[in-house]
């Protein structure tokens, strides 16, 4: 399975985000870019890749007890930035950031510890993609646009186990899918 571990908004949350993201697609040049969908907002917090079945459950299970370990915190979405000239083009965060970094270096240490290949360690930059493209692309405009953008706070309250399902179909624009697996809550005793 090809999973990741994230914080997913609450649907308010998407729904603001969702009405910006559109005034962005009116902007010139915006049908330069592949937007991503709604249903594939997240904030991941470590990418799996492929994992053996018989690795899920430990790692499920590691994950609980990462997300046990780590209190509910507040986060909000706000301004926008990008990565690799372009190639990505995301909204950010702004709250308890750094219980949100917390949560991802326990996701990746829990993917470790169940014996996920999980490569060079990297520090983590929250973000939600919105868009993407295969090349350079100037999307200072963009970026400039989502400035003034902020969501309303929300309490974290658990982390998602999610499966990403690679279009198969090879229509130009297919967006995967996104299936959460697991979902475990922060702080919960036991």
């Amino acid at each position: 399975m090809r999973l990741f571990a994230a914080v997913l908004p609450p649907e308010d949350v998407a729904a603001a985000l969702a009405a910006e993201v559109a005034a962005l697609r009116r902007l010139p040049g915006a049908d330069g870019l592949r937007w991503t969908g709604r249903p594939g907002w997240h904030f991941t917090l470590a990418f799996y890749g492929e994992v053996d079945d018989d690795l899920v459950p430990d790692l499920s299970a590691r994950l609980e007890r990462a997300a046990r370990r780590t209190a509910p915190f507040r986060l909000a979405l706000r301004g926008g930035g990008q990565f690799g000239h372009g190639r990505a083009l995301w909204a950010g965060a702004e709250g308890d950031l750094a219980t949100l970094r917390l949560l991802a270096d326990r996701a990746e240490s829990a993917a470790r510890r169940a014996g996920v290949p999980m490569g060079e360690h990297r520090r983590y930059k929250p973000h939600l993609t919105v868009a993407r493209s295969r090349a350079a692309f100037d999307v200072a405009p963009y970026v400039g646009a989502l400035d003034g953008f902020t969501s309303r706070t929300w309490t974290v309250t658990d982390l998602a186990l999610v499966r990403s399902n690679l279009p198969r179909s090879g229509v130009p624009g297919e967006q995967p899918r996104y299936e959460t697996v697991a979902r475990s809550p922060l702080g919960a005793s036991g």
